[in-house]
């Protein structure tokens, strides 16, 4: 890394090379709207979405006030050489209706941001290429097989062997995909996946800590990256799909039908548990595709699935297995380049990111960023969205 070629830090510098859709980015990751941006710098909400747009630039003591306003240093606005809010896809959220379009934004934004890290980190070290099949669904396709088929390209062109799959989210990094867990403020949003030019993103929620259950949500979005590039994102069939690929994916059917249960009576339940820790899945994951496969009936999926009701189980299935699967595709590039002499404060200051969210996305684990942490049954803070940039002391920056 070259120490001599400055970056842009300075507000008079930044304003020359202004970048609008940086501020889109910043607005979105504190959570705010425009009006709430205008507020903070005492401007009015058009002049915020003339920045934004690139109609206009700040000036450089408003640049200062914006990077104040928003905890991150002036030079995260400045160009860079590639635009990322334009370069990705819309994401595919699961919940649209119970979800905020704030906090909708916020969670595309930190997945922007992470492919911003990866790019930089990128620059380094050299990851595996993207190497996804492709074969699209009709979105309104609910009876065919695609999705089924979709998972058994899978397995064949990544070279899985029969029976259960390994590593799940290894198995995606080593084919190209960028895999990182979010900040525990936006634990309400779930799993979520998009694409951008530099390779398929992976969000995983950082709160459910269930290994089988951890599983099935980042095969459920590597059926959306395979299946549904040109999809509107949150739709049930949509949704349905990847459910489905999921299930194929982890349990093909020639291969575990006949070890489902047929009924519910006699040694059933120890075979679901049995079957759980040899697939990697949950137990109501198996009982949906032993009634989807037509080995269990519908009374019989009611009334199992009113039983784990009953022990508690819907969030808190038993298992063995109690460490979840991690990343490891950006930790370990920045723990090789820590061995080549660059350190974690060069790599940040190169991403120009707040170092707090560096850490988030090359964590191998869900870390807590800043802040109040949401709890997953506190309902009153479940609509509020909380920044991902830590607010700062007025006096520690003031406008130039």
């Amino acid at each position: 890394m070259n120490s001599r070629t400055p970056t842009p830090s300075r507000p008079a510098d930044v304003a020359a090379l202004f970048d609008g859709a940086r501020l889109t980015l910043a607005r979105h990751l504190a959570g705010l709207r425009k009006s709430d941006l205008a507020a903070r710098v005492e401007k009015s909400p058009t002049a915020v979405a003339a920045w934004e747009s690139g109609a206009k630039r700040p000036t450089a003591p408003t640049v200062a006030q914006l990077a104040l306003s928003l905890s991150v240093e002036p030079g995260f606005f400045a160009i860079r050489p590639d635009d990322v809010a334009a370069l990705s896809a819309t994401p595919h959220f699961r919940s649209l209706r119970s979800t905020s379009q704030l906090a909708r934004d916020q969670a595309f934004a930190y997945g922007q941001l992470a492919v911003d890290i990866a790019s930089c980190l990128e620059r380094h070290v050299e990851f595996p290429e993207p190497d996804l099949p492709s074969l699209s669904v009709a979105v309104d396709d609910s009876d065919g097989d695609g999705p089924e088929q979709a998972a058994q390209l899978v397995r064949q062109q990544w070279g899985i062997e029969a029976g259960p799959v390994g590593h799940l989210v290894r198995l995606l990094e080593n084919h190209g995909v960028l895999v990182v867990f979010s900040p525990e403020q936006t634990a309400t949003v779930d799993a979520y996946s998009f694409d951008s030019r530099l390779r398929p993103v992976v969000i995983l929620n950082p709160i459910k800590r269930d290994y089988y259950r951890e599983r099935f949500d980042v095969a459920h979005e590597l059926g959306h990256l395979i299946m549904h590039h040109d999809a509107e994102p949150g739709g049930r069939i949509v949704e349905d799909q990847a459910h489905r690929f999921a299930a194929e994916l982890l349990m093909p059917a020639n291969q575990i039908r006949e070890l489902l249960p047929a009924t519910m009576g006699g040694h059933a339940w120890q075979t679901l548990a049995r079957l759980k820790e040899q697939w990697g899945v949950s137990i109501q994951a198996l009982l949906f595709r032993a009634r989807w496969l037509g080995c269990l009936g519908d009374v019989s999926y009611r009334n199992a699935m009113s039983t784990i009701s009953a022990r508690g189980w819907r969030r808190n299935e038993p298992g063995l297995v109690s460490v979840i699967e991690q990343p490891s595709l950006l930790p370990r590039a920045v723990e090789l380049l820590a061995q080549e002499g660059v350190d974690e404060t060069q790599l940040v200051a190169q991403c120009r990111v707040p170092v707090d969210l560096f850490r988030t996305v090359t964590a191998r684990s869900p870390v807590r960023v800043i802040g109040e942490a949401l709890q997953p049954d506190d309902a009153d803070r479940r609509s509020r969205v909380v920044s991902l940039l830590e607010r700062r002391k007025a006096s520690a920056h003031p406008p130039a």
